[in-house]
């Protein structure tokens, strides 16, 4: 290697190394402050960890913005926190709000076919196919897809499909008929 290759590397690579020296010796003095701060805030000790995880990872991202002044360092986390904290939220509320919109749009359709059928179709299923199997039986039957877009929904060539359906096809009328 060449000195003025030495020297260039020597230039890129000593920020980066204080740069990231600077950064763990904030987080390690702030996480424990962050995860007080996640756990006053939310339900678990699981929601803390997994915000706090995500604060972090915006950290690291973001190592070029940290502020060299830890006063000031110490703000620019907390400030990411409480972004993390509140766009954690708004995925609550959205969630929420889904799922009362499914929840109301399932109560107006009809009762499903009896339970205790498909509970003995999947029992049959289950003892006589493998996984793959069972999805293609499932997405013909329960679906309505044809044996073609069933090879395009699990990434098949339509060969496969079709000929991996005929042989469950033979194995559940072998198991009905005994």
């Amino acid at each position: 290697m060449s000195a003025a290759t030495a020297l260039f590397n020597r230039r890129l690579s000593a920020p980066t190394t204080a740069r990231h020296e600077h950064v763990t010796a904030i987080v390690e003095r702030e996480a424990i402050a962050l995860l007080d701060y996640f756990l006053r805030r939310v339900e678990s000790h699981e929601d803390a960890a997994d915000l706090l995880g995500e604060t972090l990872l915006v950290v690291w991202r973001r190592e070029r913005s940290l502020p060299g002044d830890p006063v000031d360092a110490r703000m620019w986390m907390f400030g990411i926190a409480r972004k993390v904290l509140l766009t954690q939220r708004r995925t609550i509320r959205r969630r929420r709000a889904l799922s009362d919109r499914l929840a109301f749009e399932l109560a107006s359709l009809p009762e499903p076919v009896d339970a205790t059928m498909h509970d003995d179709l999947r029992q049959l299923l289950r003892t006589h196919l493998d996984e793959i199997d069972r999805e293609i039986v499932r997405l013909v039957y329960w679906e309505g897809f044809s044996l073609v877009e069933v090879a395009t929904v699990m990434s098949m060539r339509p060969s496969t499909v079709r000929s991996r359906h005929r042989r469950a096809h033979e194995k559940l009328r072998n198991a009905l008929s005994h």
